[in-house]
């Protein structure tokens, strides 16, 4: 039986990881060139065992959860018993354990005194890899070899040498060599400082035993994770979400989550699933998984368990889905906006578990997964020079909880990237926010209402600037339970300099023209329970706020003109 020292060793060791892995991310940060990293906090770091099991992730996103394992693996495998001090692996191939080519892996394994005693892991989303597209995010590429540079499992550095062949072609290969290596060096700067703390902690207790108890957190993880499952009924439990379509066909995109439990098991299958589309918003089956991952461990949460952020609460949980669909592409599928589909597949699976807890779950957060690309020439130079802007975190609202109303302007724990703020897009690029804000009525009305809309119209300020959008919620909003509304949809319109209105689609390639404006109207999240039942003073409250309009109180909450009159 483990005593009480021990956990309380478990939880020293679980913070200390945390720790080197939470100093990583701050100096990604702080050593970064491109926004989508340094404020947007599209990256993750880690600490990994010598097996290459997760025991500690930074701060970051919840995204790239599952994906660090796979990504080493592939690695390990092809430098088996060539991994040496001073090594940094780097693998950005989707179809090798990455998720899609802008996210570039960087791993660097840790010696001490020659003995192998864990790897780090430095993840950053990147703001271009080449390809037919600026910033390597286009929904219509049909096949992985239109979406830049792909880089299979190879070593940017061995024995503390550069691979300058690698380096050149990336330099090469890029639009915006600046940000690409300025991000690659920061991410090598994140893994120096790691390798330096984590020495350090090996320092204090030893190799093997700093070993030991890497082993012993997983062990503690899976046996905590266990526990909190077995708290969940037995049973089975269906729930679909759906896509509008991937901006080719507009054929919907159904992602069906089967979840089962059993004892201290979860299953989860994808089965009935939508085959794999044609464009580029589907993603690989890592990726699937890892959403799985992170929901559970969400939900865990709302119970009560501080489960450590490890690869042991992996082993609880199995998922499958048939080859060839939405979650699982075969190669050469194109997966560079993948984001759009990991968001709907973690979506479905809080449908699936929001069946099995009704009162722990909150509703579908909203959103539309916007993800916006803009790029041109800066024509002012004697040489044109290249400029990409990626605008991909503003979802920015919460479904309903069982017990109270969601937070407005905030993301779900589910995620911890951030948006970048407008005035630091109008310094650097040839645009203009117009507007940023809430949209009024844009909740998913419900006893306990989600957050509101939001909305961000941009004006161009220079000639032939190539946008390129990736969103979805037009035809399928965010979901209401148990008698929750899903709010309004997403509403995207293009005003030209000419006066000229029209009414886009979610997903498109467009080149704008000076005095344009694009507006974009995102959809709020779920409501929970019925509206009927919702209080009425908060109700009055919010028109009060302007959330609500007068009209939207009487005839969606069911109060009476007087009620409001008098408020």
């Amino acid at each position: 039986m483990t005593s009480a020292s021990d956990y309380i060793q478990l939880e020293v060791l679980k913070n200390s990881l945390e720790s080197i892995a939470d100093s990583m991310a701050l100096t990604v940060v702080r050593t970064s060139r491109s926004s989508v990293v340094k404020t947007g906090m599209d990256f993750s770091t880690a600490v990994l065992s010598p097996r290459g099991e997760l025991v500690g992730q930074g701060l970051c996103s919840p995204i790239h959860l599952g994906g660090m394992m796979p990504a080493l693996k592939s690695c390990l495998e092809r430098y088996e018993s060539r991994i040496y001090p001073g090594d940094v692996l780097i693998n950005n191939d989707p179809y090798e354990g990455g998720s899609h080519l802008p996210d570039i892996f960087l791993f660097k394994p840790v010696f001490f005194n020659d003995d192998l005693v864990g790897y780090l892991c430095a993840m950053t989303h990147q703001t271009d890899i080449g390809g037919r597209v600026a910033g390597g995010n286009a929904c219509d590429s049909t096949e992985i070899y239109q979406e830049g540079l792909r880089i299979p499992p190879l070593k940017l550095y061995e024995k503390g040498y550069p691979n300058d062949a690698l380096f050149r072609l990336l330099e090469k290969a890029v639009r915006v060599p600046d940000k690409v290596l300025g991000d690659v060096q920061g991410q090598l700067a994140a893994l120096d400082f790691g390798e330096r703390e984590f020495k350090k902690l090996v320092r204090k207790s030893g190799a093997e035993q700093i070993k030991q108890s890497m082993d012993e957190l997983l062990v503690y993880t899976e046996e905590l994770t266990r526990k909190g499952i077995s708290r969940f009924p037995d049973g089975s439990w269906l729930f679909s979400d759906y896509l509008d379509g991937d901006g080719i066909s507009d054929e919907q995109i159904k992602i069906s989550v089967n979840l089962t439990k059993q004892g201290d098991q979860i299953h989860v299958d994808f089965s009935g699933t939508s085959e794999q589309c044609k464009g580029a918003i589907q993603p690989v089956f890592a990726t699937s998984k890892a959403m799985v991952y992170a929901v559970l461990r969400s939900v865990l949460g709302s119970m009560g368990y501080d489960v450590p952020n490890t690869a042991g609460y992996f082993k609880p949980v199995t998922v499958t889905a048939p080859e060839g669909t939405f979650v699982n592409p075969l190669p050469p599928a194109p997966v560079a906006a993948r984001s759009l589909g990991c968001l709907r597949v973690a979506q479905a699976v809080f449908g699936a578990f929001a069946q099995m807890l009704p009162s722990e779950v909150f509703a579908c957060f909203g959103g539309c997964e916007l993800g916006i690309s803009m790029s041109g020439y800066n024509n002012s130079k004697v040489q044109r020079v290249p400029w990409i802007q990626l605008e991909f975190h503003n979802q920015q609202a919460i479904g309903g909880y069982p017990w109270r109303d969601a937070c407005d302007a905030q993301v779900p724990g589910f995620s911890t990237v951030a948006n970048i703020p407008a005035e630091q897009l109008e310094i650097d690029q040839p645009l203009q926010v117009l507007d940023y804000g809430f949209v009024t009525d844009s909740e998913g009305a419900g006893q306990y209402r989600g957050g509101l809309g939001m909305v961000r119209e941009f004006r161009y300020l220079e000639d032939d600037i190539q946008v390129q959008v990736r969103a979805d919620r037009k035809s399928t909003q965010p979901y209401g339970l148990f008698g929750g509304h899903s709010p309004s949809p997403t509403v995207i319109t293009l005003n030209s300099k000419s006066g000229h209105t029209q009414d886009m689609p979610t997903k498109f390639l467009i080149n704008v023209k000076k005095g344009d404006r694009l507006r974009f109207q995102w959809p709020g999240a779920g409501g929970w329970g019925d509206p009927a039942n919702r209080d009425h003073q908060a109700v009055l409250e919010d028109v009060r706020n302007n959330k609500i309009s007068p009209e939207r109180a009487v005839k969606v909450y069911g109060l009476i003109p007087e009620q409001i009159a008098n408020h």
